[in-house]
């Protein structure tokens, strides 16, 4: 199943990630997984929110301009080889990832769930399953957040 990822990008200077992060904190919104690119003059915020419809109300409220994209996510074996699994399917399927991290929280002891961003998520999806790859839904991946706020999760 494809999730919806938000992205922001940041002014890098002191201060600009705060903004984002607690505006959906105070609107009860979890973070599940972040990522954050950078560049001596900007930053990409990536995030995937438990609510990603209210998530994108918060933010552009909050006067920010958000993209919404597609990403695909991919449960791999947590251990040496897992990703390398993974990838090979991707490889002999023919798609090329554009960038890809790690979620936050892990479905079951033993596995690691990544986040993909391919061109076509829709060809991404179709050739991972005719793979076997194991591809999760949004419920599994909240089934796979943390009961409360802690070490473990991402509670913006």
């Amino acid at each position: 199943m494809k999730l919806q990822q938000l992205s922001l990008f940041l002014e890098n200077t002191t201060g600009t990630l705060h903004a984002p992060v607690a505006a959906l904190a105070d609107a009860g919104v979890n973070l599940l997984s972040v990522s954050l690119a950078d560049t001596s003059q900007f930053g990409i915020l990536r995030l995937i929110a438990s609510d990603p419809e209210r998530a994108l109300r918060v933010l552009e409220a909050a006067g920010m301009v958000v993209r919404v994209t597609e990403v695909v996510p991919v449960e791999v074996a947590h251990g040496p080889g897992g990703l390398a699994a993974a990838l090979a399917s991707i490889e002999e399927a023919g798609l090329a990832v554009e960038y890809m991290y790690l979620f936050g929280a892990a479905r079951h002891p033993g596995t690691a769930v990544i986040i993909f961003r391919f061109e076509h998520p829709d060809e991404a999806l179709a050739a991972l399953n005719a793979a076997g790859v194991r591809v999760l839904s949004q419920e599994e991946l909240l089934a796979a957040e943390p009961a409360g706020p802690g070490p473990a999760g991402y509670h913006g």
